[in-house]
């Protein structure tokens, strides 16, 4: 009988009295293990060998486990260097700086050190047990076996887990045993084929593929599965969104994510003494905690409106304004901010109307994280100049953007904002749960805001959330699904790609 070279080999290796682990016969064959687990396919589906699966479990260090097997347990670090300090005692600093132990490591020292016997901590001294041995500390012993590829039976394996040292991996086991037809094959005798299991250019320039006996490939067998490279679903969201916005006509805004509080509310008729402008919801910075310059005809202008309004009529907030409050620098909490450095004429010069213009870009707010809510997001913020502005086309334009993405179910909900009146929360359902969330807010901009920036003409603006745009388009439920510390990676890789 004549076979591929590789189900030689592992028919070979194959016993008839002991199912085999496919790992062991690929290091037998010095095949591939992907190689030798499709002959092993091939072979069985001929009758000559059956494969069995189990599921079993593997333990695997994490990267602190690998640290604590190169330097050493963070307890037996700080019982070794108490011992070469003073057996009677020594002062907890000194012991912990002996030891070279730093953040974390400190505390899980301290917390382990009386656990396992290695002494005692009291009134601010460590004094280590004469009898303690660090040789025969089991999970130092369970991480070095882990460490060079054993698979320990026994050993403290769940405390190690609990500390985060090693985790448990599921994992499949295929075992390989000889059928009777196997056996009776390799009595009858059995060798390598002289097959070709891919057409090269050689073969085809000599023209020799005309003759040779090309392996037959099984299309069912599993192979590892790989990963490439792709798009993130909340990046062609942005993608669309930008196509979208330059078909209406729309050109695209940049600007810094750090700014200073004067461009990010002060220019947006929002007191010094509002709620969202306080330590709680901003990220402020330290290095540097001001910016360098500000406009000096602008500031005035903006704390004039501030302190009396403007117009014949305007009375303003009628509280303090400090300017050094206004050049602190922070993590910008809406997008806004690109929108009144363009109206001022700080981005670009002097913009005449009519006027579109859009970004797509994060900002930073310190919110309760849920479904809906993390402290970094992507606002599509939007405006446009032009005279004569009204309700009626802010409602229009939203009509159309959102019908791009087949979304047409919208709701308008009268709100407050300092820097627009009047102002509108638009609602949109979600596809899955018929939940109505909001995803987004809107207006035109006050006199306020637009006289001391010097726009004489009608401004509406938004400021949208992407990620929500993504949920209904998409009928994601949780946007911590999609971008943060607990993203779902099966999620981005699974999730239709969209053009």
């Amino acid at each position: 009988m004549q076979l591929p070279e590789a189900q030689v080999a592992v028919l070979r290796a194959a016993d008839a009295q002991e199912d085999r682990p496919i790992t062991e016969l690929a290091e037998e064959t010095t095949l591939k293990p992907e190689t030798a687990t499709g002959a092993a396919f091939a072979l069985e589906e001929a009758g000559l060998v059956a494969v069995t699966e189990e599921p079993t479990e593997r333990l695997a260090l994490t990267a602190e486990g690998r640290r604590y097997v190169e330097a050493g347990l963070p307890e037996i670090r700080l019982y070794e260097a108490a011992c070469e300090a003073d057996e009677t005692g020594a002062a907890i600093g000194a012991v912990v700086d002996a030891a070279g132990l730093d953040g974390d490591a400190v505390d899980i020292a301290l917390a382990n050190f009386a656990r396992k016997g290695y002494g005692e901590i009291e009134r601010g001294e460590v004094r280590p047990a004469s009898d303690a041995d660090p040789d025969e500390d089991t999970e130092a012993a369970a991480l070095a076996a882990l460490a060079g590829d054993e698979e320990p039976s026994e050993g403290p394996f769940e405390r190690l887990a609990e500390r985060g040292l090693v985790t448990r991996r599921e994992e499949t086991r295929r075992l390989v045993g000889l059928t009777d037809e196997g056996v009776t094959a390799l009595m009858s005798g059995v060798e390598a084929a002289d097959r070709v299991d891919r057409l090269t250019p050689e073969l085809l320039t000599s023209g020799e593929w005309r003759d040779v006996d090309f392996a037959e490939y099984n299309v069912a067998a599993e192979a590892p599965a790989v990963q490439a490279g792709r798009k993130h679903p909340l990046r062609q969201m942005a993608d669309r969104v930008k196509n979208v916005f330059v078909g209406m006509g729309f050109e695209e805004m940049q600007g810094p994510a750090v700014d200073a509080d004067f461009w990010i509310h002060d220019c947006l008729f929002m007191p010094q003494d509002h709620p969202a402008r306080t330590h709680w919801d901003r990220f402020a910075l330290s290095e540097p905690e001001s910016i360098d310059e500000l406009p000096p005809e602008l500031v005035e202008r903006v704390r004039t409106a501030h302190r009396d309004g403007v117009g014949p009529d305007g009375e303003g907030y009628r509280s303090p304004w400090d300017e050094a409050f206004a050049a602190r620098l922070a993590l910008r909490g809406h997008t806004t901010s690109l929108t009144a450095r363009h109206l001022a004429g700080e981005a670009l010069g002097d913009l005449e109307p009519p006027q579109r213009w859009f970004s797509v870009q994060k900002a930073y707010r310190n919110d309760e994280l849920d479904a809906t809510h993390l402290l970094e997001f992507y606002q599509i913020e939007g405006w446009v100049m032009a005279e004569e502005l009204s309700v009626r086309d802010l409602m229009g334009t939203f009509t159309e953007f959102y019908r791009q993405f087949g979304i047409t179910d919208l709701e308008f909900k009268p709100t407050y904002n300092p820097y627009t009146e009047p102002s509108f929360e638009l609602f949109g359902r979600h596809p899955e749960t018929g939940e109505r969330i909001e995803i987004g807010n809107s207006g035109l901009f006050r006199p306020e805001m637009l006289e001391p920036l010097g726009v004489e003409a009608d401004v509406m603006a938004w400021g949208l959330a992407l990620e929500r745009l993504m949920m209904l388009a998409t009928g994601a439920e949780d946007i911590r699904d999609v971008h943060g510390t607990l993203v779902d990676l099966e999620y981005l890789r699974t999730e239709e790609v969209l053009y």
